[in-house]
């Protein structure tokens, strides 16, 4: 994250201390070169299963930020593909590195709880951007995107088994979130970025509360295959607006 090509630390410090939307602004241009985007592994897993559902005509890639969900959208969507986020710094970086050529392209700064689209699309994605919205939001979110679905369309993510409790992993992910909070209690404006809100079982609960007929997919990763419970580490959620495609 530090090397000369990712964000300084000084660079992480001032985007943690202003707004998720300005935030974003600031580390657009570095933002591929750190960790906190999508890993291609994950997005390779996630392109088979959604390739093995398709095809698909037009792709929502929800919160893309520099597109990296977007690739897997140009990969199994025919007609048209369209990239939204909050945050316009990302949406020209993504803009600039788009490839030519596959279903058109286009990217839209808007709200993911306030969408300007309606029944619009077959399928939709996102990546990695859910832990900036609180639990009370979620089922707003979810909405959402049952609305902007057609009949039969479906929503994708990948969801991340948490980690063992008192494992390295999970100290760090408690830690995050205990310093996000006092950071939020004692800054504004606030940025919302917690790792601890979105278990399954209240994401799953969620959906079937929006409308959506609701299957888990795992999803291998070289190394990553399952848990020492046998669960697999990643899952690949995939909610089905009812109705015919």
């Amino acid at each position: 994250m530090f090397s000369p090509e990712g964000p300084t630390l000084r660079e992480l410090a001032v985007q943690a201390l202003s707004s998720v939307e300005h935030g974003y602004d600031l580390l657009a241009p570095k933002f591929d070169r750190t960790p906190f985007r999508t890993p291609d592994d994950v997005l390779d897993a996630t392109e088979r299963v959604l390739g093995a559902l398709g095809p698909f005509s037009h792709g929502l890639d929800l919160c893309c930020g520099t597109g990296a969900g977007t690739r897997v959208l140009r990969a199994v969507c025919r007609e048209r593909v369209v990239g939204v986020d909050v945050s316009a710094g990302m949406l020209r970086v993504g803009r600039a590195a788009a490839p030519p050529g596959g279903p058109a392209v286009s990217a839209v700064r808007a709200d993911a709880l306030a969408l300007p689209f309606a029944d619009a699309f077959d399928l939709a994605v996102s990546f990695g951007a859910f832990g900036h919205f609180l639990p009370g939001q979620r089922p707003a979110l979810f909405a959402e995107a049952y609305r902007v679905l057609r009949p039969g369309g479906r929503f994708a993510f990948p969801v991340a088994a948490p980690p063992v409790p008192g494992s390295s992993g999970y100290w760090k992910t408690v830690g995050f979130d205990a310093a996000m909070r006092v950071r939020n209690a004692l800054w504004h404006p606030p940025f919302v970025m917690y790792y601890r809100t979105f278990p399954l079982s209240g994401v799953l609960a969620d959906l079937d509360r929006a409308g959506f007929a609701t299957t888990l997919y795992p999803l291998p990763l070289p190394g990553l295959e399952r848990r020492p419970d046998g669960s697999p580490y990643l899952r690949l959620v995939v909610g089905t607006r009812p109705g015919a495609r």
